[in-house]
């Protein structure tokens, strides 16, 4: 209700635990037909992996830059505000994708991964818990192989593609409710930690996107950006590259199966030093880091005549 002019509350579905997922659409209302044409949309996306809580923060970080006008804020704050990217975009921001592992990571394991879906049992075993929703994405999905293949492991990427209730939602608001084909420009999926932004594709580096020379393009000029906020290197890649091959992954599904171009993984804070357990007081330096690379990846996108 702070700012009701331009954000609104979006219901996106339920978790397996039946816990609301919630995000925040925030948007100047469209001009009319006599005025531009209509905003393109950016998608901000928090932990999927419950133990990466920076990521939340994170997220709730953007989403109050963007609501804040820059006139209202304090000159120490004011250069740190997005409001001036309503002129071009619409933003879907998600802060809480696993709100079931994100409870028990508060009340019971601090580095839980995954969701809490009961699934299979493992060999030998009960039934375990948990997904690893962002291995199970319909792009390129491929079940665990051998030791993996046990739904109790860390990395189970469930039975079948979008198995996981949270990636069944996020899936049907992400393809149905924002906009349809070419309205979503961008979608940036923050994790922890490594201080990557990375590209597609996931699953393999043999493959290059279509789009690889504008996506590295931009991420290059947003890791940069992103540095000189605190000092802090950044550096960019592709995802297989930057971290390892994974199959099923958000940013290959949201690349070439949702059809968003500039499509990213950004790992946060910080290189290993407390890894998963970042600080309290880090929330601030690293949501202007990443607030940094978002207005250089809308200000690279805006200039895309194919894009916008």
């Amino acid at each position: 209700h702070t700012f009701p002019n331009h954000t609104s509350l979006i219901h996106i579905g339920h978790s397996f635990e039946g816990r609301k997922l919630t995000g925040v659409k925030i948007a100047k209302p469209e001009p009319n037909s006599l005025e531009k044409k209509e905003r393109k949309g950016f998608v901000i996306l928090g932990a999927q992996h419950a133990r990466e809580w920076i990521a939340t923060s994170t997220a709730l970080y953007l989403a109050h830059a963007l609501a804040v006008n820059a006139s209202l804020q304090t000159s120490a704050d004011s250069h740190h505000s997005l409001s001036h990217l309503l002129d071009k975009f619409e933003f879907h921001i998600i802060p809480l994708p696993n709100p079931d592992g994100h409870e028990y990571t508060r009340k019971h394991d601090r580095l839980w991964y995954k969701n809490r879906q009961t699934v299979s049992p493992g060999r030998g075993k009960e039934a375990c818990k948990g997904i690893d929703m962002n291995r199970n994405w319909g792009f390129e999905w491929s079940p665990a192989q051998d030791p993996s293949s046990d739904p109790c492991k860390h990395w189970f990427p469930g039975s079948r593609p979008f198995e996981a209730h949270e990636v069944n939602a996020l899936t049907s608001y992400l393809t149905y409710r924002t906009g349809g084909l070419g309205k979503v420009v961008a979608f940036l999926d923050l994790r922890s930690y490594g201080q990557t932004l990375s590209a597609p594709f996931s699953y393999s580096c043999d493959v290059y996107p279509g789009d690889a020379e504008d996506q590295i393009e931009a991420a290059l000029g947003a890791a940069q950006a992103s540095s000189k906020v605190h000092g802090i290197t950044f550096s960019s890649g592709r995802l297989c590259e930057t971290l390892y091959s994974a199959p099923g992954n958000i940013v290959d599904w949201a690349y070439a199966e949702a059809g968003i171009k500039y499509t990213y993984a950004a790992h946060l804070r910080d290189t290993g030093t407390y890894g998963y357990l970042l600080p309290a007081e880090f929330i601030r330096p690293t949501g202007e880091e990443t607030a940094a690379l978002v207005a250089y990846l809308a200000a690279f996108i805006a200039k895309d005549p194919k894009t916008m």
